[in-house]
């Protein structure tokens, strides 16, 4: 999923929000400075979920190339969850 930082910006303001409502969090510095952080965590994390997809569907295609006839009878979009899944869970991504 692809968010533009404003989006990113306003979730972060919302965590923070919520984990200084539930005392989860008490901030020591300015609320900017942590409310950045949260950004930039935020961003980072996408990021790492939009190579792992770019990753997953390079493999599918191969997959896919090395089956030839016989890839007319697979189920795209099962194999491609299949593939993110093994990715992520070697890369310990979280989805």
């Amino acid at each position: 999923m692809k968010l533009k930082q404003e989006q990113i910006r306003r979730l972060a303001e919302k965590v923070f929000q919520d984990l200084t409502a539930e005392a989860l969090l008490i901030s020591k510095t300015e609320r900017t400075g942590v409310v950045e952080g949260i950004a930039r965590a935020i961003a980072a994390d996408f990021e790492r979920e939009q190579v792992l997809e770019r990753d997953a569907e390079r493999l599918l295609d191969e997959a896919v190339r090395a089956m030839g006839r016989g890839a007319a009878e697979i189920d795209r979009r099962t194999m491609l969850r299949m593939i993110k899944e093994k990715l992520a869970r070697e890369r310990k991504i979280v989805l």
